[in-house]
């Protein structure tokens, strides 16, 4: 077990590095033309294909940094440069993770790949798992996945929303109901391949922020996939379920279910692309208010504006040191017995909106205008107070955990 650091080793800082140079040279300067277009930035990812940040290689590399600060860091930079199209390059990883947390090895090593494709043909992936009526209620989850004893295949019916790459992804991760009577415990992931007959995508949605981000409903039409495309197999389904069912007979224990597990593991990412939307929109503030004069000085002279930059840039590092702290505990097996993930969530995601609001009030009408990015972050950082879980689940789930409780 790696120990907790503060400091990023010399390889780390190398390739954070590099990341802030391709966020800085190729991301940021087209995140005002793909937010305006509202579509996927495909010459962007193939760039970052090309360089080898869009691929599974790189993925893995930061995803089993023993450390925990591979992914982190990696979101940082790459949201640093715009939150749009860095969604668009990093939303298969969402999928990928949610093969990792439930799939077998060969699950793994057969689907992430086609996940990405290569430099010469990208592809995306996409994890489905909200629907109109369940979003952060997932017990009424209404998509069903009914198994075809005979020919080893799972039928799947539902229409599922918000989905990241939902519709234009090479694979789909579906988060489906396989015992309803159980709930939430009674789900299942599977994965729908290339090509499959009744999938298609529904509306597409035209969004405040992160609008490089395409982001659409599925529609599953009688989808059949093998037995094979069962994540962790029908073995392990077989005895989750049996022992869901005992212990709800029993009064009933907490099991963890399937898109619950890769929430768990995405929640500290998603807070640090949070911590980089509001780095970017305090260091726009910081220049600006140096350079800005009124009355015959700097704005920065002022304490009412200073006062303020002092607090944005406590914030975004007291942000930055939980989610760096859940990423080192998810790496090193040490559970989130104090909620430690909704915590860095919740933290870096509600300072996001804050500081990106700040710095809009500190370049006053020219941060209102669409000439200065900042009124974009704005409109991004909103983002992450709802997806993967909204500001109040993440309270909710830290309340019960803090309180033991079954607060509601």
């Amino acid at each position: 077990m790696a120990e907790f650091t503060m400091e990023l080793n010399d390889e780390q800082k190398e390739v954070r590095d590099w990341l802030h140079g391709f966020a800085a040279d190729v991301i940021r300067p087209a995140a005002a033309e793909w937010d305006e277009r509202e579509e996927t930035p495909w010459p962007v990812i193939q760039e970052a294909a090309k360089v080898g940040i869009y691929s599974l290689d790189f993925y893995a590399q930061q995803y089993f940094d023993a450390t925990g600060l591979g992914i982190p860091m990696a979101m940082e930079e790459l949201f640093w440069g715009d939150a749009g199209i860095a969604l668009s390059i990093v939303g298969t990883g969402l999928a990928a993770v949610g093969v990792l947390a439930n799939g077998t090895e060969e699950q793994i090593g057969t689907w992430i790949p086609q996940m990405y494709g290569d430099a010469n043909d990208v592809k995306v992936a996409a994890f489905c798992s909200s629907e109109p009526d369940a979003g952060s209620d997932v017990a009424s989850l209404r998509t069903r996945a009914v198994y075809d004893e005979a020919k080893d295949e799972w039928v799947i019916n539902g229409t599922k929303t918000w989905a990241t790459n939902g519709g234009i992804a090479n694979v789909h991760v579906v988060v489906a109901s396989v015992a309803p009577e159980l709930g939430s415990k009674g789900h299942a992931s599977f994965i729908i391949p290339p090509n499959t007959p009744g999938l298609a995508q529904g509306q597409k949605f035209k969004k405040h922020g992160i609008r490089a981000s395409h982001t659409a409903e599925v529609i599953l039409d009688q989808v059949r996939v093998p037995g094979s495309c069962l994540l962790g197999g029908k073995e392990k389904l077989d005895e989750r379920l049996a022992r869901a069912r005992e212990k709800a007979a029993k009064g009933g224990e907490r099991v963890k279910n399937a898109a619950m597990a890769t929430f768990e593991a995405s929640r500290p990412a998603v807070g640090a692309m949070a911590v980089g939307t509001a780095r970017a929109a305090y260091e726009v503030a910081l220049d600006y208010a140096r350079t800005r004069e009124q009355f015959g000085r700097p704005i920065i002279d002022n304490q009412g504006v200073a006062f303020q930059l002092a607090d944005m840039r406590t914030q975004i590092d007291a942000a930055r040191l939980l989610v760096w702290r859940a990423s080192w505990m998810a790496v090193n097996g040490k559970p989130f017995t104090g909620a430690e993930g909704s915590m860095s969530k919740l933290f870096a995601s509600e300072t996001a909106k804050k500081v990106t609001a700040q710095a809009i009030q500190i370049l006053g009408g020219n941060g209102y205008t669409r000439e200065y990015p900042v009124e974009r972050m704005h409109r991004d950082a909103a983002i992450y107070t709802i997806f993967e879980g909204t500001s109040e689940i993440q309270r909710l789930v830290i309340a019960r955990t803090v309180s033991g409780m079954p607060i509601r």
